[in-house]
């Protein structure tokens, strides 16, 4: 019987990989996991926590010009970007040493170096060879970043978040979540903020209802939103300024910023790992080819988390890390639920939304109901900021399930967590009718929604 140094080998310290490590050790296994920058991952390093944290900072400043309408006082609030920066870095070496006590506690064995397959059951680690009867790669996704003259002088969401000083004019490249969160976070510190975006409208993929409120506020905010346009090149001026040439399909705009913030996507991370040479199967764009186990083209060689390019979101890398673990090394086969995932934009305002969009539960059920409402929260009434809030549900005509929740507005990725667990359960809007709302709140409205519109395919 062939005997190997460990029972599973995890390749990437994210997310998915710690927990998929961390289950497998405690049932029994011998684990060995590799990460070559700091054990988090995107999210906990360069992703979910410090963009949370700067979206706090950011709403600061908004809040702010609010209090007044309550009978505050508040003198010219001043804000302090190394302040924030250090409070930062300080809360995620925290983190990051969390993660390590709990590899340890876990007695699974950490490897600070780069791993690389050389064969299905060999890994190089750093100047080092282990092997192991299973593997699984965890290696998350990166930036792209795109081939155009002047690229050098840009940022990713990674160089955001270690930038030495907080830029007076920002151009964001990009309509997706990632553009409109940090859209929103150099706003709020008080950066002038243009958004570059070659799609008419804001996160391409959401429901339609959703991307053209969220749109509006961001105009209503006074964000300079180039729509339609594409960055051509970026040119660095000797007085250190960035002048960027925008173009449409009719005209061409010059802009000068001194910061250009590329969000126009990330790809798995799946480069100089060795996986094509253990005969791994990859996608056209890059990611790990799996099945609903996890498994890839090599029997013993698993994947999960970003690297698969299936749901980039840190609990989808976590379930499916802790599904892996216990099928390969628990006694229980647990297939991963992609189905009716919730999640969160951190926009401002922010987005929450859980199952089918408006566009999609047509195509699948022919004939939909939707339940929509549109109006000034509460807060507002005083403070007189003109932000609006939209809540829509989308109900299959036919059985009267609840099929999507979608909402813009203040605390929606708090309420849509609660309405997540509802429509994953498969709740009827006559259950959603008969649940007494919680009054005053915005999430009420999602059981007191009464007018309908039928919509057919």
């Amino acid at each position: 019987m062939e005997t190997y140094d460990y029972d599973l080998f995890v390749i990437g310290g994210g997310s998915g990989g710690v927990r998929a490590s961390r289950v497998a050790a405690g049932l029994g296994a011998r684990v060995g996991i590799a990460e070559d920058y700091r054990v988090g991952g995107t999210c906990v390093i360069r992703g979910c926590v410090p963009k949370k944290l700067f979206v706090y900072a950011a709403h600061f400043r908004d809040d702010f010009e609010d209090a007044r309408a309550y009978g505050w006082t508040v003198d010219e609030p001043s804000f302090s970007w190394p302040t924030l920066m250090a409070n930062k870095d300080r809360e995620i070496a925290r983190l990051e040493g969390i993660y390590g006590r709990l590899l340890e506690g876990s007695k699974v064995k950490l490897h600070k170096a780069r791993a690389r397959l050389l064969d299905r059951h060999t890994i190089a680690v750093g100047t080092d060879k282990v092997t192991a009867k299973t593997i699984l790669v965890a290696t998350g996704g990166w930036p792209v970043m795109p081939a155009i003259p002047g690229i050098e002088h840009c940022i990713s969401s990674n160089e955001a978040f270690e930038l030495p000083d907080l830029p007076r004019r920002v151009l964001v490249v990009g309509g997706g979540y990632i553009a409109v969160e940090f859209a929103g976070i150099f706003r709020g510190m008080g950066s002038q903020v243009t958004i570059s975006y070659r799609g008419d409208c804001v996160l391409r993929g959401f429901d339609q209802d959703i991307r053209a409120t969220l749109q509006a506020e961001l105009a209503k905010k006074g964000f300079d939103l180039a729509m339609g346009s594409v960055v051509e090149s970026v040119v660095k001026q000797p007085n250190g300024a960035l002048s960027v040439t925008l173009c449409t399909d009719t005209a061409t705009r010059l802009l000068e910023c001194d910061a250009v913030t590329f969000a126009t996507g990330r790809a798995p991370n799946t480069a100089k790992l060795g996986l094509r040479e253990a005969g791994v199967e990859l996608t056209q764009d890059g990611a790990v080819r799996v099945n609903e186990f996890s498994r890839s083209s090599v029997e013993n060689i698993f994947a999960v988390g970003d690297v698969t390019n299936r749901y980039a979101l840190t609990p989808v890398a976590i379930r499916e890390g802790q599904a892996f673990a216990t099928t390969e090394f628990g006694s229980t086969r647990i297939p991963v639920d992609h189905a009716t995932i919730a999640s969160a934009v951190f926009s401002q305002p922010p987005v929450g939304t859980v199952g089918l969009t408006e566009e999609a539960a047509l195509k699948r059920h022919g004939t939909v109901d939707i339940y929509k409402t549109d109006f000034k929260a509460l807060k507002h009434t005083l403070s007189g900021r003109d932000e609006r809030t939209m809540m829509k549900l989308i109900v299959d005509t036919k059985s009267g399930r609840v099929l999507g929740a979608h909402m813009v507005g203040a605390d929606a990725p708090e309420v849509i967590q609660g309405i997540g667990i509802a429509v994953k359960a498969g709740l009827t809007k006559a259950q959603f009718d008969a649940t007494c709302a919680i009054h005053p709140t915005a999430a009420e409205e999602f059981v007191t929604l009464k007018e309908k519109r039928t919509v057919a395919a």
